[in-house]
Parts: C-alpha cells; structure tokens; sequence
C-alpha cells in the first residue's frame, strides 16, 4: 500500500538512499538539486527535514532555473511510501488566491523513484494530496506536465483533471511548451 508521509528522520535513509541511486524529486533541476539535497541531509539532516515543510513561506527564496531568486510560496512536500521511499510530491499555494505567479508550474509537482513508476503510486500520492488541497481551502489545483509525457498526463485524468490550455512556460525555464491541467476541489 502505497501513502504520503511527512518527512521525517525515520525516513531519511531511505531517501537519502533514492537520491543516491541517481534519482530526482525535482523535475526542473534533477541532479543539480539531488546533489543539494544530499548535501543538505549531511549537513543538517533536522534542518533539511525542516526545509520541506514550509506552509507559511519563512524560507529563503527560491532559485530559478535561469538563477532568478522569487520568494518562496507556502507549500510542503510529502514523501510517497511503501516501506521504503518511493517518491515525492509538493503542494504549494499562494494565500487567499487560488492563482499562482507566471514563474510556478501548478499547485502539484511529483515524482517517483524509476524502479517503481507502472505501479499507480503517483495517482494514489495524487490523489492523497488532494485532501490536503481541499483543507487549504482552494476551489482547484493546476498541475502541468509536457506534451510529451503521457504517464503524467494519466495520473491527472484519473484524479479529476482536465486539460485547460497549452501553453509556454515562463522563460526563467526556457519557455517550452507545456500543457496546464485542473482538478476541481
């Protein structure tokens, strides 16, 4: 059975393990910020759990792909589990506004570890962060994926999404073409 847990030192390890096996929970940055990460839990491992929960936006900004630093929006990241890491997912917001800034890709960001995608665990985590949506108060959550990634495309539709337009991405990420969903809440 597939959960989203809060981050925690009794899952570090195996996290920690997933980042060095060579995977990502950052589908922009990859090994640049799986690097940070590791690098992050040997400095602090309490202060790197503390970073990944953040609902009311106290953190230092956030850094671009093109190094443009934009402040930080409230938002936490949970941890997808089956026994062992399997993946994240981050929900972030802004405040009052179920809008988000040009520079934010969608409410929703996730990622599973390679040797388990196939198995629904990011429609299950999908799903799951949905309640947590729902309790910020926000009436829907926009999610974009590629074009050309239809593994993500299914996990939306089958929480609820549709497809709302095709657009191109803020140029701080090179402004590719890109598909934003929405899932009423």
């Amino acid at each position: 059975m597939v959960e989203i847990v809060k981050p925690a030192l009794e899952y570090l390890p195996s996290y920690k393990a997933a980042l060095e096996r060579g995977w990502s929970s950052d589908n922009v940055r990859l090994m640049d910020a799986t690097r940070e990460q590791l690098a992050a839990i040997e400095q602090d491992p309490l202060a790197f759990l503390a970073s990944l929960d953040d609902p009311e936006a106290k953190g230092d900004p956030i850094t671009l792909p093109d190094g443009t630093l934009v402040p930080r929006l409230p938002g936490f990241r949970r941890w997808i589990w089956d026994g062992e890491a399997s993946g994240s997912i981050g929900f972030r917001w802004q405040n009052g506004t179920a809008e988000l800034p040009s520079h934010v890709l969608g409410h929703i960001g996730y990622a599973v570890v390679p040797w388990k995608r196939r198995r629904g665990y990011a429609t299950q985590a999908l799903r799951l962060m949905l309640d947590e949506a729902r309790a910020v108060g926000l009436p829907y959550v926009e999610i974009t994926a590629k074009p050309g990634n239809p593994a993500s495309h299914k996990v939306i539709l089958a929480n609820g999404g549709r497809l709302v337009e095709r657009f191109f991405e803020d140029a701080a990420y090179g402004g590719v073409e890109s598909l934003r969903f929405r899932i009423e809440l």
